[in-house]
């Protein structure tokens, strides 16, 4: 479980870096890449927050991971 959180973390890092080397690029120009990266960031959080609670609520860890 461990392995798994800290993998989404990464990949969250991973895409907030990602938001902003297409904004800095696509300057002026169409931000969808931005947004969509930004998007991907919110969902992989949520997703993450939602396992973790779960896996608590069912003793899959404890209060420590």
């Amino acid at each position: 479980m461990r392995i798994f959180v800290i993998l989404m973390l990464i990949a969250i890092i991973a895409s907030l870096a990602s938001a902003l080397v297409f904004v800095y690029r696509d300057r002026g120009q169409d931000k969808t890449r931005a947004v969509k990266a930004l998007t991907l960031r919110v969902g992989l959080s949520l997703v993450l927050f939602v396992l973790l609670m779960a896996a608590y609520r069912f003793g899959w860890i404890g209060e420590r991971l």
